[in-house]
């Protein structure tokens, strides 16, 4: 059962608001069951949520969309193989609720523009296709068929294919980037940029000028081995949840060892 969105389109209460509170002495416990359950339970219904998140990060299920973190072998994966973070953008993927023809009315391109992403992902998906008319203050549906014609005669009209990009998004699964690769090419080109361009190629000259190699030179297994680890700049507990198992076990290896 889907739900065309009734959480309020006029405000965003404390977006603009400072909440200053003192530091917390935890990142995980209740407070945070407490907070993915009611995101999900908002976003999925009690079934669909139970359904979807003992499918994440499972070798019959999915990759969380929230990190690239490894997964344990198949049989170290415990049953809640996620982090607060990652059931929550999971429950904005895999939302019940719509947007309608109503909410493009009601919301012109400025507005739309002024809002945040946590707004905008919290009104749901699209069900249909939408265009911006030249001069338009209004996205306005259109049809399948309309849609694509629209595409295929802006791709007609250049005067080479390597005019054109085709951007692709990081969390598109191999079939459909294959797919989608293999349209682009025997269109002609191979402009095929994702998201790695824009969150890693900065990184990886960089790192090649630098260090010589163009990526990261630490594994995991590296942690266990480490004799001490330093995490500046950001808060594991928030940042990077799944990291805390790791780090745990390091805890552990080295209090054992009378290191800590």
């Amino acid at each position: 059962m889907t739900k065309t969105t009734t959480h309020d389109h006029q405000a965003e209460p404390q977006r603009h608001e400072v909440d200053v509170r003192a530091p917390k002495t935890s990142a995980t416990g209740v407070e945070a069951i407490v907070a993915t359950m009611s995101r999900t339970l908002d976003s999925l219904g009690a079934t669909r949520t139970a359904r979807t998140l003992l499918k994440v990060n499972q070798p019959t299920g999915f990759d969380c969309p929230g990190c690239a973190w490894p997964e344990p072998a198949p049989s170290e994966r415990k049953t809640a193989e996620f982090c607060e973070n990652g059931a929550k953008a999971i429950a904005e993927e895999a939302t019940t609720y719509r947007i309608d023809r109503q909410f493009f009315i009601d919301h012109d391109i400025d507005d739309l523009r002024s809002r945040s992403d946590y707004w905008l992902g919290r009104a749901g998906r699209l069900t249909e296709p939408m265009i911006k008319r030249p001069g338009a203050r209004h996205f306005e549906p259109i049809g399948w068929t309309e849609a694509f014609a629209h595409v295929s005669t802006s791709l007609d009209e250049l005067d080479d294919p390597n005019e054109a990009i085709f951007y692709t998004s990081g969390r598109t699964s191999n079939e459909a980037a294959w797919l989608y690769q293999l349209l682009v090419r025997s269109y002609g080109t191979n402009n095929l940029p994702d998201c790695s361009n824009m969150c890693h190629e900065p990184t990886s000259y960089a790192l090649d000028k630098s260090i010589g190699i163009g990526k990261g030179t630490v594994r995991l297994a590296d942690f266990y081995e480490a004799d001490a680890i330093v995490i500046v700049g950001q808060n594991p507990g928030t940042n990077h949840p799944r990291m805390l198992g790791a780090l745990g076990a390091w805890v552990g290896i080295r209090s054992w060892s009378g290191v800590v």
